[in-house]
């Protein structure tokens, strides 16, 4: 039987702990709550929206086709309330409050960190939430209020500014050049190196193999689907990867590779147009402009070696 109660707010979120973590326990831990609580939520959005949500078996609690519908919906609400939250934190005369900035996982672990440290020093009531993921989020439903991208925005309603390029090189560590020598050429590297690159080939994978033929067919000896991993594995010496060129140049210990190769990603900053008079995100935008200008300015595509 449907309730013609309004479900509240606080339903949905603990649905969607319990979807994240398979049981009333783990989500009544991440959220604060006792597990009663936790289960008295889920009873009373059952009941409002008519249906069961989970059943329970030995790998805990399972999702029923319900859930699953109910799912996208509630991810909406939990990403407006989030960016709600943001808007109220702010004042219109003051640079503070919340601002959520996307960006891959290279650009957020390895690039946004000093630039973001000069700007909540300028600005110490600014608190930063950084979402460091190759998963697109998706600025018109405001999952992100800021996001560095390295495809072109197609919405209208995003202001964007083009940085440049960033260019990735070919780079391994001096240890691991000492024991297996310098590839001379792109066969060679196939037939006698080992390589680092990616576990699955998503939709921009296959994108920037069909810009750059010499990647297809490659055989990577150490694999993930993490960039962070993949560049870890490059400074920790297993084998040879790409690398983006002004941040290898920070590693006295990378070697560049068959300096001929590079691949070329043109980066944005990218925000909603609405936005743009807001003081926290305006001045954010403006940070991440200047930092990543400055970081494309150590590029060094002449190779070294």
């Amino acid at each position: 039987m449907i309730s013609n109660s309004e479900p509240s707010w606080d339903f949905y979120r603990t649905f969607l702990a319990v979807l994240e973590h398979g049981s009333l326990s783990a989500a009544a831990r991440e959220l604060g709550l006792t597990q009663p609580t936790v289960g008295r939520h889920i009873d009373a959005l059952e009941q409002s929206v008519g249906a069961e949500l989970f059943t329970r078996s030995q790998q805990g609690l399972l999702p029923t086709d319900a859930a699953l519908i109910l799912k996208p919906y509630a991810e909406t609400l939990a990403s407006t309330a989030a960016s709600l939250l943001r808007a109220a934190s702010g004042s219109k005369d003051k640079v503070g409050g919340t601002v959520r900035i996307s960006a891959g996982e290279v650009i957020g672990t390895e690039v946004l960190p000093p630039i973001l440290a000069a700007l909540q020093a300028r600005y110490p009531d600014l608190v930063v939430e950084l979402s460091a993921s190759d998963v697109v989020e998706d600025l018109l439903q405001r999952e992100a209020d800021i996001a560095v991208r390295m495809v072109a925005p197609a919405q209208e309603a995003l202001l964007a500014r083009y940085i440049g390029i960033i260019p990735l090189g070919l780079f391994a560590h001096h240890s691991y050049v000492e024991r297996y020598g310098k590839p001379e050429t792109i066969e060679d590297l196939r037939r006698r190196h080992r390589l680092i690159g990616f576990d699955r080939q998503t939709a921009y994978i296959r994108t920037m193999m069909k810009r750059y033929p010499f990647l297809e067919g490659i055989l990577f000896n150490f694999r993930s689907d993490h960039s962070t991993a993949l560049q870890n594995a490059l400074r920790a010496g297993i084998g040879v990867g790409f690398c983006h060129i002004p941040l290898a140049r920070r590693d006295p210990n990378l070697v560049r590779i068959l300096p001929e190769v590079e691949i070329r990603l043109d980066t944005w900053v990218v925000m909603h147009e609405n936005l743009k008079t807001s003081p926290r995100c305006r001045v954010t935008f403006d940070a991440l402009v200047a930092g990543l200008l400055e970081y494309i300015k150590g590029s060094d595509t002449d190779g070294r070696s």
